[in-house]
Formats: C-alpha cells, sequence, structure tokens
C-alpha cells in the first residue's frame, strides 16, 4: 500500500523493509519467499571504495539501472509509483532523493 509520506525513514519502512529488512541487511520477512538473496543495504558504500553510490542507488530504485544479462528484475520499479500517490502534484522525484538519502544515513 503506498504512504503519502514523502520521509526516506518512512518510505524505507512501508516499501523496502518488507524485502531488505528494518535495518537494511537483507532480512525482512519476505526473505523466505524470494528467489535471491536480499543485499546489505548498509555495506552499499563499504562495497564502493568508501563512496556510497548515490547515483547507482537512485537508477535502481527508479528502474534505469536492469542489467539485461543479470536475467528479470525482481525488485519492484518504484519511481513511476512514486510520482502517482498524489492527484494533485508530484512529489515523486522528492520521494526518490530522500529514500537515497535515508539509504546513505545507515551505511556502516
Amino acid at each position: 500500500q503506498l504512504i503519502y509520506s514523502i520521509k526516506g525513514a518512512d518510505l524505507y519502512h512501508a516499501h523496502c523493509a518488507p524485502c531488505h529488512g528494518a535495518g537494511g541487511k537483507g532480512d525482512g520477512p519476505m526473505v523466505s519467499v524470494m528467489r535471491k538473496k536480499m543485499p546489505d543495504l548498509t555495506v552499499l558504500a563499504k562495497n564502493n571504495g568508501g563512496q556510497f553510490p548515490a547515483a547507482k542507488v537512485r537508477k535502481t530504485i527508479i528502474g534505469e539501472d536492469v542489467v539485461a544479462s543479470h536475467g528479470s528484475r525482481d525488485m519492484p520499479i518504484w519511481g513511476p509509483i512514486f510520482h502517482q500517490v498524489e492527484d494533485d502534484r508530484d512529489r515523486g522525484n522528492l520521494r526518490i532523493e530522500n529514500l537515497v538519502k535515508f539509504l546513505e544515513s545507515i551505511q556502516q
């Protein structure tokens, strides 16, 4: 269910935590039914030479970073969904940026 909040933490807990876990470790309640192992989102910077890969994270969230050779995309493409929450204005980009900032904030 979509939420009206534009806060990164709220968006994460409503839309991402079921698979990625409350703390981003890849241990959400849905992992038992997933085909692939969920990544640990708290080590994105560590795995990228100490720099948080904001552009790559943003592209993954909005659905631009899908590599055909990796097979189908299991994660929902949130970009278009985040743009359709309100009837009167588009806060999709703000939601995406706030979610990216939240993910940066949980790096180890």
